[in-house]
């Protein structure tokens, strides 16, 4: 992303990229769950925890998958889940595709246009901010679904 005439295009490359990552990640937890991860949670005695967990990802899931697409978290923890509790294939895609490129576009396009001078406030602020930005819109979100707003 040094060079500003790439930026973009490195941008939209990682986005594809991280998608198709998210999609194995998906996949590993889809098709791995049954023959490794069931067998964990019986171990530890978790299968009621795990079954509140899952009733709450397959309600927000969609929202968590954007939340922690964009945010600092490591997103293959929520990709993994995605899978493992089943998520609509598509509707995962889709939000992961949305996240990714709301994560790594704005950071190229504020290059950009800007060089080497906002390199500092990206590096420092932008993930933080970006991060912030989307728990208070999913909380907007969430509050007036629920009547809250």
């Amino acid at each position: 992303l040094a060079e500003r005439r790439k930026a973009m295009r490195l941008a939209f490359l990682c986005t594809i990229a991280s998608v198709a990552g998210a999609l194995a990640g998906y996949a590993l937890g889809h098709f791995l769950w049954e023959s490794v991860g069931e067998a964990i949670i019986r171990l530890y005695g978790y299968e009621a925890a795990f079954a509140r967990f899952s009733d709450g990802f397959r309600e927000y899931g969609v929202w968590l998958v954007l939340f922690f697409g964009v945010s600092f978290f490591p997103f293959k923890v929520i990709t993994i889940a995605s899978g493992v509790v089943a998520m609509d294939p598509l509707a995962f895609t889709l939000t992961a595709l949305i996240a990714r490129a709301l994560r790594f576009l704005p950071e190229a396009w504020l290059l950009w246009r800007f060089g080497p001078p906002i390199r500092a406030f990206i590096e420092r602020r932008l993930v933080w901010i970006v991060s912030l930005f989307t728990i208070l819109l999913v909380g907007g979100i969430l509050m007036v679904a629920h009547g809250g707003g």
